[in-house]
């Protein structure tokens, strides 16, 4: 794969994920198209900007009986069926070293984007986006802040194919005694790159990326947005910021706004690929909060959709991925260049809109 790159890619390999250290198995020669079969695109839902049946809209009561404010730009609450508790009693179980089981204090927080009920990121302005941002990062830092909280994770599950059971536009912070798995896998492959070079992970890897041009679908002076070289997902990305920081606490003001400028770009892509309110799973990485410095880490963004080939054609993760590791035909420079080409302007977007 190093001398031989372009002419060993197209036949099945294995790539490696230098975030988690796993591998995942790619058979180019599945397909010599990016997709088969007919790309039927669904019909938009036709929803209202306020509804009065939505525990989520301005001046709604939601499950718990609390009435939300009519607010006109951002709203966050504490969830009221949150995974996890602040006042969990402190619990430790063992038995044979074969039975384990700890208890873990949080808190759930659920930020909504925006008082309308119809947008999505992708259909909302930057400036409106720059203000989801800012609460993301007022929440990071006063969660992050507690000490009982070790990390935060800020998320987005968007559409009911990824479990949102609601449409309106929001996303969920989750905060926690322990570092969760897959932050604790990209932990430790950060500290020993940066104890071996001194130097940042992604940082080396995007200045490749850079370089290579193969996978790139976007970039602005502040962030880049690839389809990493080891991706699962179909269509899978991540935004990759050009200057090493840890948290979005550290964002410039230009930062902030090519960080906006970067989720309207590739939300607004993501859904003109098959005409659709393009469902995925999106979150941030950033360091843990547990006090130390973490010179070693690199923020970045995930974002992990399921759609295949079209609006309603989605990858499953059965068989030999669930029994063995994580398989895709689609090759990433394929899925980039598909991405690449895109329009940057939502195809719902009017004349008045722009």
């Amino acid at each position: 794969m190093k001398t031989q790159r372009s002419e060993s890619a197209k036949y099945p390999h294995r790539r490696k994920n230098i975030l988690t250290e796993e591998w995942i198995l790619v058979s180019p020669h599945r397909t010599q198209r990016p997709w088969q079969g007919e790309i039927s695109s669904r019909e938009k839902e036709n929803r209202p900007a306020y509804d009065p049946e939505c525990y989520l809209c301005p001046g709604n009561k939601r499950a718990n009986g609390e009435t939300n404010p009519r607010y006109n730009d951002t709203f966050v609450f504490t969830n009221d069926f949150s995974a996890l508790l602040p006042d969990t009693p402190s619990v430790e179980y063992s038995t044979n070293d074969l039975l384990k089981a700890k208890s873990e204090k949080g808190i759930c927080r659920v930020v909504n984007f925006s008082p309308r009920h119809d947008l999505t990121l992708a259909e909302m302005n930057e400036a409106g986006i720059e203000k989801v941002i800012t609460v993301w990062q007022e929440e990071f830092k006063s969660l992050g802040s507690d000490p009982r909280i070790n990390h935060v994770q800020i998320f987005e599950n968007k559409g009911a194919m990824m479990g949102n059971s609601n449409p309106h536009p929001h996303g969920q912070i989750w905060a926690q005694e322990s570092i969760p798995r897959e932050a604790a896998k990209e932990l430790q492959q950060f500290k020993r790159y940066f104890s071996k070079r001194k130097r940042s992970l992604l940082a080396d890897y995007l200045r490749l990326e850079l370089r290579l041009n193969e996978r790139i679908v976007y970039q602005n002076s502040s962030f880049a947005v690839v389809v990493p070289f080891w991706a699962v997902w179909p269509y899978e990305t991540m935004i990759i910021p050009k200057r090493k920081i840890a948290t979005i606490l550290r964002f410039s003001e230009k930062e902030k706004n090519d960080f906006a400028n970067a989720l309207k770009t590739m939300t607004s892509k993501y859904d003109n690929l098959f005409t659709t309110s393009f469902p995925y799973s999106a979150g941030l990485h950033q360091a843990p909060t547990d006090g130390k410095k973490h010179e070693e880490w690199h923020f970045h963004m995930h974002f992990y959709p399921p759609l295949l080939r079209s609006a309603t054609v989605k990858k499953f993760m059965v068989g030999y991925e669930m029994l063995a590791e994580p398989q895709r035909d689609i090759t990433p420079e394929h899925s980039a260049a598909i991405l690449r080409e895109l329009p940057t302007v939502h195809f719902n977007t009017t004349e008045n809109d722009r």
